[in-house]
């Protein structure tokens, strides 16, 4: 078994573990303060505050690597109310295991470097060098709602996606459990529930039940064979503005797919398809000029592909992480199976050029 990026894997592990700790703790206090963003996805408290853990424990091992983050703290060097609150939970948020805890390097200094920090996430991205893609709440609506959300965490090295993490609180941590279409609404983080996924290029992909502390033992995950097409479960966005949900419903109607698909916010869709709980995942361009954004895909796109799947855009060609801050080379995306992908992104071809 090779070693290479192992002390990557392990620090995104813990990074990840550590930052849904706070994100379930702002979940429950209901601190859920949204400031607007161009885009006017909700951005919470617990978006700045898992960013802040992440970055910091990258910084503490890996101090020469670049980062691409969602958020910057504009908005919180203007806002104190925000900001203090934000900075409270960072502050109180530990794994509860001392050497796990030291591994990431402990806690931020000060409120001060907590805005500094959240900051060092302005990385343009690119073809050269270490480069880590970091989506502290994807999915924020479903987070809001107690869906599904993910912490996800991706290393790029030269464009190439090398280590992805994701953290899904409320996923259930069984992997046999199969996808059915409530898994995207009324979810929460009780007992049975928190999985974090994780990937090395050419190690394949594992799960892992959630921890408040060290890393639990991990399982390998795989995609499921889909003897019969039809028979397939394939996910998409909740939201119609990320993903078109009537051309998604041609394309199962063509593959001959009669039952309705499950809707779940975030990268956990692509960690339930790794883990053979769902079998397809479409996203589908609403919009000519609309750009993917690489932290949005990173991990979910090596995960997948290392349990055996293939991810492609709608033309057919792979997710290419090496153009800047987004997928600006790809239109949509197309996860599935090997054995299948070919159908169903011939299927998708069919449905988009008819348009």
């Amino acid at each position: 078994m090779s070693h290479h990026y192992a002390q990557e894997l392990q620090i995104a592990l813990l990074a990840v573990q550590r930052a849904t700790l706070l994100t379930k703790r702002v979940f429950h206090e209901k601190a859920k303060g949204t400031a607007s963003k161009d885009d006017k996805s909700p951005v919470t408290i617990g978006d700045f505050g898992a960013q802040a853990l992440i970055i910091s424990a990258l910084r503490h091992s890996f101090p020469g690597d670049e980062i691409v983050a969602e958020e910057e703290a504009s908005a919180l060097r203007e806002n104190e109310g925000l900001r203090s609150q934000i900075w409270e939970l960072v502050k109180t948020t530990k794994l509860n295991d001392t050497s796990a805890e030291e591994q990431l390097g402990g806690g931020i200094k000060d409120e001060a470097a907590m805005l500094d920090i959240i900051d060092e996430g302005k990385s343009k991205g690119g073809a050269k060098g270490r480069i880590w893609a970091i989506d502290p709440i994807d999915g924020t609506k479903g987070f809001l709602r107690g869906g599904q959300y993910a912490v996800c965490l991706g290393l790029m090295v030269d464009g190439d996606v090398k280590v992805g993490v994701l953290g899904c609180p409320n996923l259930p941590v069984d992997d046999s459990v199969s996808l059915d279409t409530k898994a995207g609404v009324d979810q929460s983080d009780e007992e049975g529930k928190g999985v974090l996924f994780g990937a090395v290029q050419g190690q394949g992909a594992t799960s892992r039940p959630m921890s408040t502390g060290r890393l639990q033992g991990s399982k390998p995950i795989h995609m499921k064979r889909v003897e019969d097409i039809t028979q397939a479960t394939f996910c998409e966005s909740v939201e119609a503005g990320h993903s078109s949900q009537d051309d998604a419903a041609k394309i199962a109607q063509k593959l001959g797919i009669a039952k309705p698909s499950v809707r779940m916010d975030s990268q956990a869709k692509y960690g339930s398809i790794a883990r053979g709980a769902g079998d397809l995942y479409l996203r589908l361009p609403v919009r000519k000029d609309y750009q993917e954004k690489i932290w949005d895909h990173a991990a979910g796109d090596l995960i997948v592909r290392e349990a055996g799947g293939v991810v492609t855009d709608v033309e057919g060609s792979r997710l290419d992480f090496s153009v800047g801050r987004t997928l600006a080379e790809n239109k949509g995306v197309i996860a599935a199976p090997k054995a299948v992908h070919p159908q169903v992104l011939d299927a998708v071809k069919s449905v988009l050029a008819a348009k």
